[in-house]
């Protein structure tokens, strides 16, 4: 009995891995197959596809390749990869692809019509690439495009008539091809600009505004000509019926345009939106600030769609966009103040951003204002946030090496110290934390998120009736009175600093399960008084960091976070501490001062003794020091 049941639990084994698994699997390889298809038919000089490997279950895991939640490809994004080679026809087996992005590169030969079987497709950008041949016919049956950028191609042919059925296009540009012949249009194609399809070798039609060979040239209609009072049409007078059908006609042709357009409102789709326009303030400056409409941010966040939502914080909600041009922005969408002052409030965000310009800050591109709306649009990090790197990367993708953090701990100073003592009046950031430091493509820090930020006097202090920011990043003064200054950005820069060694969150209730403080900086002070050093580095390193940086960055830190904001450094300081300037000198002098303060004997020089006088408050640190 006892071996028949082994025996039909063994076969039901197999039966699982070798049919019911597999099966499962099927559609994820079959997307894997068509990337790594695409692959080997591009050639890749920066080795952007190299995490492409054909050997995974599925592609999920790859940079550029982003998948729902059932591990089907949605998205491709591999523009301005210096990509050069095909595009294979087995792109068309992704089914679910909604955005292929592939421009920006010098892929060639044609455009595959397989890709007209994409029917979940959104968008379609192949621009500033070397595509030949004609636009594909098949293209037509992808009724949910809403871009469509085949600009700056070598594309030739005539435009296929099968594209005036996008009902859903919003964007699209032809520009800058060889194509020719006439431009379909049964009105719809009437809302895309002239320059949509400039720079073409010989498109003609009412669109372009260049009559066909053989067709009329566009001339006004013939004058209307009154029917003779003598007689009626069909009264058997030749010239009255003529006037009478040339009149008709003349009504008809006049009349055509307006019957279209009242058609073509029936048919399109409800719009779901409505522009007011902006309310104009002699008051605000904005330089060189583009002014967007909000129908442009609409359309380039899909209608402020959940699926691109990059981020939430205490002010609104952020969205990754696709401007009309193909470039990615990330679009703060302001919640709507109820309270009076709240344009005004928006106004000064606006003029303060635009006036602190530096290499680690943000800086803002554009803005709407409306009297609904309050948007602000800056360019999109592509590498995230270092809270997302540190946390919520994928698990196959490298983590933060101790290089680049010393490097992020290093920009985000120098953006920080920029705005304390270079903007006039100064800027307080108010949440500084690892979620508002971004990372563009060279993974250089950015400071980010002036949501929070107030302007300062240059001697006041601000006094507010709600503490803004975030659990475990507020400085104590800032918590209990109200006052900020921007020694509570050096309080919340010193917990980012230990969020960049130890990789955990400033507050994190899950730390109660191994009866440890919930508070980060608690942890690291019971860590250190138990001489645990090696305990509060992040284990995703690997032990491949330098130990005397650690300390080094452990002391600064510390120094960042003392109780009495007139003992913390300021950010310049902080800035010369981390290239190697006084970090010594100041370690020691507050060493010396926190022992008079306790009256202790510091013990022997050694290898990192912690002193403490309680769990709670860290009073002084032996550390090696700068080597």
């Amino acid at each position: 009995m006892e071996r028949e049941t082994g025996v039909s639990v063994v076969t039901l084994w197999m039966i699982l891995v070798l049919f019911v698994l597999p099966l499962s699997r099927i559609s994820a390889n079959m997307e894997g197959d068509a990337l790594h298809n695409l692959r080997i038919n591009l050639q890749d000089p920066n080795n952007v596809l190299q995490s492409w490997d054909p050997t995974l279950v599925n592609p999920c895991t790859w940079f550029h390749v982003t998948c729902n939640n059932d591990n089907s490809v949605i998205r491709v994004d591999l523009g301005n990869a210096a990509l050069s080679g095909q595009l294979v026809p087995q792109v068309g087996q992704l089914k679910n692809l909604q955005y292929l992005e592939l421009y920006g590169n010098n892929i060639s030969g044609p455009i595959p019509s397989d890709l007209g079987n994409l029917t979940n497709l959104v968008s379609l950008d192949l621009y500033l690439n070397s595509f030949s041949g004609p636009i594909p016919n098949t293209l037509g049956k992808l009724m949910k495009l809403r871009f469509l950028r085949l600009n700056n191609n070598s594309l030739s042919g005539s435009i296929p008539l099968s594209l005036i059925n996008i009902t859903a296009l919003q964007v699209l540009d032809l520009s800058n091809n060889r194509l020719s012949g006439p431009v379909p249009d049964n009105g719809s194609f009437s809302l895309f600009t002239p320059i949509s399809f400039a720079n073409n070798l010989d498109l003609c039609g009412p669109v372009t505004g260049k009559p066909c060979p053989g067709s009329p040239p566009f001339a006004p209609p013939p004058p209307f000509v009154p029917p003779s009072t003598d007689s009626y049409p069909g009264e058997g007078n030749p010239t009255g019926a003529i006037a009478g059908g040339v009149a008709a006609g003349a009504a008809l042709l006049f009349a055509a345009p307006a019957i279209w357009f009242a058609y073509w409102r029936r048919r399109r789709p409800p719009e779901l939106f409505f522009d007011v326009p902006a309310e104009e303030d002699p008051e605000v400056h904005l330089g060189q600030l583009k002014r967007f409409s909000l129908r442009e941010l609409l359309v380039a966040t899909d209608s402020f769609s959940n699926k691109n939502i990059l981020g939430r914080g205490g002010f609104g909600k952020v969205y990754k966009g696709r401007l009309a041009d193909g470039t990615l922005v990330a679009v703060k969408r302001l919640k709507e103040e109820r309270t009076p002052g709240g344009e005004l409030q928006f106004q000064t965000e606006v003029e303060m951003i635009s006036m602190a310009v530096h290499r680690n800050l943000l800086r803002l591109r554009g803005f709407c204002m409306t009297p609904t709306e309050r948007l602000l649009v800056y360019p999109y990090m592509a590498n995230g946030s270092v809270a997302s790197c540190l946390r919520e990367r994928p698990t196959s993708e490298a983590p933060l090496d101790w290089s680049s953090r010393k490097r992020i701990a290093l920009g985000s100073a120098r953006g920080l110290s920029y705005l304390h003592d270079h903007c006039d009046p100064k800027i307080i950031h108010r949440d500084v934390k690892a979620a508002n430091i971004l990372l563009d493509e060279e993974f250089e820090a950015v400071v980010g998120d002036f949501g929070l930020a107030k302007l300062m006097d240059y001697k006041d202090t601000h006094v507010t009736t709600a503490v803004r920011g975030t659990i475990g990043h507020i400085a104590p003064e800032y918590l209990s009175t109200g006052k900020s200054s921007e020694k509570t950005d050096v309080f919340g820069y010193g917990i980012m600093l230990l969020e960049l060694i130890t990789g955990q969150r400033a507050f994190d209730l899950a730390r109660l399960a191994n009866d440890d403080d919930v508070m980060l900086l608690d942890w690291v002070k019971a860590l250190l008084k138990e001489k645990k050093l090696e305990m509060l580095v992040d284990p995703d390193l690997q032990n491949n960091y330098v130990d005397s940086e650690v300390e080094q960055l452990i002391q600064v830190a510390l120094l960042c976070t003392q109780s009495s904001p007139m003992e913390r450094p300021k950010m310049s300081e902080v800035v010369r501490m981390l290239e190697g300037d006084g970090l010594a000198e100041r370690w020691e002098e507050w060493q010396k001062v926190e022992v008079v303060h306790q009256d202790i004997d510091l013990a022997p020089s050694g290898n990192s003794e912690w002193l403490l006088d309680s769990t709670d408050n860290l009073h002084a640190v032996e550390l090696s020091g700068p080597r």
